[in-house]
Parts: structure tokens; C-alpha cells; sequence
């Protein structure tokens, strides 16, 4: 079977979205991917409004199985974790009403499912995205490229031996995990122990 993940990088400026289908053997296909973008200047509600209603159409059009979400951290800039949260709880809710699940991944557990390291660049998660998903040309602008992380690394996590609470799995298949996935796991552990 094939599982189709919608990837979302939240943001109230840029909010990227992306589409992948990945096999059982891990091997995933961009569906779609592109940033619905709002301007400081329109008021809160109606940027909110933008993100909903482009969110619904992304729904509707690719009946995903899953969404993935980019986990809210902490930063120095208050006004931009209240956004990023706002345009999060949006799209949680329109998945939610359609009975998606939806699934939160941090910013190093998507860099080290991706490109093997927690601490990558965005330069080095697009150039893998563009490897992993055989395009030709990077997706631009960035935030695209992060919503296509998310989707993938969720669906390989969810066909790895790291099981959907995040923990490492233990037992016969967990010694089969490719550095990426451990690296992953160790970024997801490190994530947890800091909440």
C-alpha cells in the first residue's frame, strides 16, 4: 500500500505544503507541493482565514492518509512562535475535522530522517528532498522543500522500526535501522528529554 502524507511547514508570511506518496519499500514520489502566502498587513483573521481555506482545498484535492506538521519550538522571536502556532492550529483543525491524524515532528527529527544529521541547513534538507523524491530542479521557495521533509519523514517513520509514540523500537528489526533512522531517533530522544 502506498501512503500519502501531507507535509506542512506553518508559518502566517509562508506556510509551505507539500505531497508525497511512499511505498512500503520506502521509496516516495512528489504528488504536489507550494506556499500559501498571506501579507503582514492584512489583519490576523483574515491571514488565518487564507491558510484555512488553502489548507481545505489541499485536503479535499489529495485525500492524504496523514498530515504531518512541523512542531512548534520555542524561539527568540515571540510575535513569529505566536504565528507559526496560530497557522498550526488551523491546520490541525481542518485535518481533524475530517478525521486525518495528524502527526507533529520537530525541525531535527525532520533533518536527521532526511539527510542523516539533526543539525543540517536548509540547504542540505532541500538537496536531499531533491535526491529522495528524483526531481529535477529543488523545490522552491524553502518552506515547500520543509513541508516535503515532514511528509517524508513520516511515512518513514511510520514503516521504520521507530514506532508512532517516537520511541526507538527494540526487539528483532530495531538493529536494522539505517544511520538516518537512528540518527532520527537519537534527535527525537533528545527532543523529548529538553520538553
Amino acid at each position: 500500500m502506498t501512503l500519502r502524507v501531507l507535509g506542512v511547514d506553518p508559518g502566517l508570511t509562508r506556510c509551505g505544503i507539500g505531497v508525497v506518496d511512499v511505498e512500503k519499500n520506502r521509496r516516495a514520489t512528489m504528488v504536489a507541493f507550494g506556499v500559501v502566502g498571506t501579507s503582514p498587513e492584512e489583519s490576523l483573521d483574515q491571514r488565518l482565514l487564507v491558510i484555512a481555506t488553502s489548507i481545505d482545498e489541499w485536503l479535499d484535492r489529495y485525500e492524504p492518509h496523514v498530515l504531518a506538521v512541523e512542531r512548534v519550538f520555542s524561539q527568540l522571536n515571540v510575535s513569529t512562535v505566536m504565528g507559526v502556532a496560530q497557522a498550526s492550529g488551523v491546520v490541525i483543525a481542518a485535518a481533524a475535522r475530517r478525521g486525518i491524524p495528524v502527526a507533529l515532528h520537530t525541525p531535527s527529527e525532520v533533518k536527521a530522517a532526511v539527510t542523516g544529521s539533526g543539525t543540517s541547513n536548509k540547504d542540505a534538507v532541500t538537496k536531499l528532498v531533491t535526491k529522495i523524491l528524483r526531481l529535477d530542479a529543488p523545490p522552491r521557495p524553502a518552506d515547500a522543500a520543509d513541508a516535503l521533509a515532514l511528509a517524508i519523514t513520516h511515512a518513514w517513520r511510520a514503516g521504520s522500526g521507530i514506532s508512532n509514540t517516537g520511541a526507538a523500537a527494540t526487539g528483532p528489526g530495531s538493529l536494522s535501522l539505517t544511520p538516518a533512522q537512528r540518527a532520527w531517533a537519537d534527535a527525537e530522544a533528545k527532543a523529548r528529554r529538553a520538553r
